[in-house]
């Protein structure tokens, strides 16, 4: 009969090998052996505020929230719901999401400019209107600019919360000097570079956000029909409410409303004790990365190999 120690390990292993393959999926640990073992230089070296943002299982609370404040941008959102197929293939999506943040975080110079080539490449083909006949193209400034922003915020403010290591100050204002790098190497003008700008970016846009039929759509497809097995709706149940919990108080009634969803009737203690609790079980779940990693290769990445730092 196996030790209590030795079951531990076994579900601890069991969960970490689920929550990898579903965020990373089936070429995730290709991915992540060359990510950590290809030497050479990276765009962020291993002290950089990205790399402990991007590193912590804080990014699933953020990475959700995320979802949800972008679809508040009407042109956006028609984009997203004509083109991306996240309903078709969302596990597919998140798996390219994901690796592409590893990539461009932790990754070598050249595979992140790889990276990012391969979306510019994909982002100049979307074309198309939306249902008020306002044209649109992923490559415009403006949306990259909204999405980077959105990203950016929701990032942040699930670090600080749920964070293992919040960032002080300068730090918060050093991670967005970071992600400002890939931001504008994807085609975004001006990104924000500090908390400051960040918040005048933010309100700039606030007039233009709004609930639609496809922010609904999409919140209902987020918050009360997941993809999941049944024995993942509890914790993601909790990992959503954090979610809406951590949006400013006009942007949760606005993706929300119509849902169907519980989640914004959780009382916002009880959901961020519920975020506190998914984001230190899938800390403890996730595998370091893999031994003899590449100099500048940071320790752990959330999303192509672990959690935490």
């Amino acid at each position: 009969m196996a030790s209590p120690t030795t079951a531990v390990r076994r579900i601890r292993r069991h969960a970490g090998e689920a929550v990898f393959l579903r965020i990373a999926g089936p070429e995730g640990a290709r991915n992540r052996e060359r990510i950590h073992r290809t030497p050479g230089p990276r765009w962020f070296g291993p002290d950089r505020p990205v790399r402990r943002v991007h590193g912590d299982a804080s990014m699933f609370v953020g990475g959700l929230a995320a979802l949800l404040l972008q679809s508040l941008h009407p042109v956006a959102m028609a984009a997203v719901a004509a083109h991306s197929g996240y309903r078709g293939d969302p596990w597919g999506r998140l798996h390219r999401t994901s690796t592409f943040l590893a990539v461009t975080t932790f990754g070598t110079s050249a595979d992140a400019e790889a990276a990012v080539a391969r979306v510019r490449a994909v982002h100049a083909r979307v074309r198309g209107r939306t249902a008020d006949g306002v044209p649109y193209r992923a490559d415009d400034p403006e949306l990259l600019g909204w999405v980077h922003a959105a990203e950016a915020d929701c990032f942040l403010r699930a670090h600080q919360l749920y964070g293992r290591r919040p960032l002080d100050p300068a730090g918060c204002d050093a991670y967005l000097a970071d992600t400002a790098r890939v931001a504008r190497a994807l085609g975004a003008l001006q990104p924000p570079q500090d908390v400051r700008e960040l918040a005048l970016r933010m309100a700039r846009y606030r007039p233009g956000l709004r609930a639609t039929d496809a922010s609904r759509d999409t919140a209902r497809f987020l918050l009360t029909d997941p993809p999941l097995p049944g024995v993942a709706r509890l914790p993601y149940a909790l990992l959503a409410a954090a979610a809406v919990e951590l949006l400013p108080s006009w942007a949760r009634t606005a993706v929300t409303a119509g849902s169907g969803s519980a989640a914004d009737r959780v009382p916002g203690p009880a959901a961020r004790a519920g975020g506190h609790a998914v984001t230190r079980a899938i800390r403890w779940a996730l595998p370091p990365a893999p031994a003899g990693a590449a100099q500048h290769s940071s320790s752990r990445s959330m999303l192509t190999d672990g959690v935490g730092d």
